[in-house]
């Protein structure tokens, strides 16, 4: 029997399944205290789970001074969740029990380039090799901003040939199955925050590598804004004493000079032979003034554009994900940038930390999109 829709719409079912496959939480009485909610509602939750046979009673576990409570278990095989992670050169994909914990991931090589057709069939058959229960749902993360309504990218900047065509129908008409898309820093965000705050809470994620991206969470859920560009912080543009043109037609946006192209562009202007963030982040590494200076100059420069949405969106946590946040003297700029430039009281629990899920996140939050008013039974 299905999940009502408005259970599983709430995202409460969808977080029990997490907690009790995480072990976090394996009891009524331990999930809502976890979830903050009332027994009643954890009580309706998880006899719903046990109804569409996601979950079952194991035996009784340690009583607390009253009853012992009854063990819950996530029932194994009642299907998958797979997730895509497009890359240029390659594709990551992901294999999810229903509770969204990533089981195996496994890279595929294609390229993009050559359009939506020939890569998703390449994708397609890779998933028809890799799943090992009947497949629920689809999520997707593409490397270009994504137009929910149209369930593909909308001006691909790095994507040509992949403008307007629609990826979740593709794959929809491909599977039978629910297919979510969005684009990668969006996933990333909700991957993270998921991990780390659960359902509730505000953060921001910054995706900051050899591009910049970020995504905004908002109650636990992604925040798409208007035109679904909330979040893009990448063409804000920063005083500079240079004129360095950007994809989008105008002059020093946060990407060219706050990105790990743009430090490798700046110490080969200055005689370096570096062409790779991680060339440059190495040369940080190994204490080059040079390189440092950049490295701090570029977490700067996003310290200052997040202490505007900082101010004004007051979230809990602010992550930092992709190859440049492996590097202390950018993460310590950007802190140092936020606290200075922030009113005391929006900073008071703030936290600012390197995101904890690696590449993991965008499948994780793949995953979470593709299971989100998804009924949970066959």
């Amino acid at each position: 029997m299905p999940i009502p829709r408005e259970t599983a719409a709430d995202g409460h079912s969808q977080r029990i399944l997490e907690l009790v496959a995480s072990g976090e939480a394996g009891s009524r009485s331990e999930l809502a205290e976890v979830l903050g909610l009332a027994p009643s509602t954890v009580g309706l939750r998880v006899q719903g789970l046990l109804d569409a046979g996601l979950l079952h009673e194991g035996g009784a576990g340690k009583s607390r001074g009253g009853r012992r409570p009854r063990v819950l278990r996530v029932t194994e095989g009642q299907g998958e969740v797979l997730t895509v992670d497009l890359g240029g050169g390659h594709a990551r994909l992901g294999r999810h029990g229903l509770s969204g914990a990533l089981l195996e991931s496994v890279m595929i090589p294609l390229t993009l380039a050559d359009g939506p057709v020939p890569t998703l069939e390449t994708v397609a058959a890779a998933l028809d090799e890799f799943h090992d229960a009947p497949i629920r749902a689809i999520g997707v993360s593409l490397p270009g901003p994504v137009n929910p309504d149209l369930g593909g990218v909308d001006q691909p900047s790095r994507m040509p040939g992949w403008q307007g065509y629609n990826v979740r129908d593709h794959l929809t008409e491909r599977f039978g199955v629910r297919v979510a898309v969005d684009n990668d820093a969006n996933l990333a965000a909700l991957g993270e925050h998921r991990q780390r705050l659960g359902l509730a809470h505000h953060s921001i994620t910054v995706k900051a590598g050899t591009a910049i991206g970020s995504g905004i969470i908002v109650d636990g859920r992604l925040h798409h804004g208007a035109t679904s560009a909330a979040g893009d912080i990448t063409h804000t543009r920063i005083d500079t004493d240079e004129e360095v043109p950007c994809s989008c037609g105008n002059l020093n946006c946060l990407e060219t000079v706050a990105s790990g192209a743009g430090v490798v562009r700046q110490l080969r202007a200055v005689g370096y032979d570096v062409s790779t963030t991680e060339e440059a982040l190495a040369l940080a590494r190994d204490a080059d003034v040079t390189a440092t200076r950049l490295v701090r100059g570029a977490g700067t420069h996003l310290g200052q554009v997040l202490s505007g949405v900082v101010n004004f969106f007051n979230p809990h946590a602010v992550f930092l994900t992709g190859s440049m946040s492996s590097s202390e003297p950018f993460l310590a700029a950007v802190r140092s940038r936020v606290y200075a430039s922030c009113h005391p009281l929006v900073t008071q629990t703030l936290r600012i930390e390197a995101a904890r899920t690696g590449a993991d996140a965008v499948l994780l939050g793949a995953a979470a999109l593709a299971l989100e008013d998804l009924p949970l039974a066959p």
